[in-house]
């Protein structure tokens, strides 16, 4: 069985010295192993294949038989890291609560266990004949939320 710490400090040396940072590292029935990498910046297809390359010189096929992939994580994907909710900051996110709650907004900071977003709200001024649309900051617990995604807009 491959070392995932092993393999986790290998990627942790290709990746040095970037922008780039781990997403996840899972190693699946028949060591097929997974890397999701991301940064702010866009990921090609030669970032991955220089992180493959050192896994591969790392870990000797002949020795352990593997599978391997190393690729960004998926535009859609649920954010897993600090470094997903950074890299957002001032998108707009889906937010799904734990308590069931469905909402949309603007990802406006980060801390260490907590997220803000702006979300619109319908508001009925006093005298006003419709209610207007105003932002509102609200923050949530990581650990409160079920996912967390990047929305897509076609507008």
């Amino acid at each position: 069985m491959i070392d995932k710490q092993l393999l986790t400090k290998t990627i942790e040396q290709a990746i040095e010295g970037t922008s780039i940072f781990i997403v996840d590292v899972k190693i699946n029935p028949g060591n097929a192993i997974v890397v999701e990498i991301d940064s702010p910046e866009n990921i090609d297809l030669d970032t991955c294949a220089t992180i493959t390359r050192k896994i591969e010189a790392t870990f000797d096929r002949d020795v352990e038989d593997y599978e391997l992939e190393v690729g960004s994580a998926g535009l859609t994907a649920p954010f897993k890291v600090k470094g997903q909710y950074l890299k957002n900051i001032g998108n707009e996110v889906e937010v799904l609560t734990r308590d069931g709650r469905k909402m949309q907004g603007v990802l406006t900071a980060v801390g260490d266990d907590e997220f803000t977003i702006e979300v619109a709200k319908k508001v009925k001024e006093p005298g006003a004949k419709r209610p207007s649309i105003v932002m509102e900051p609200e923050t949530l617990k990581i650990d409160n939320t079920k996912s967390v995604k990047y929305l897509i807009n076609f507008k």
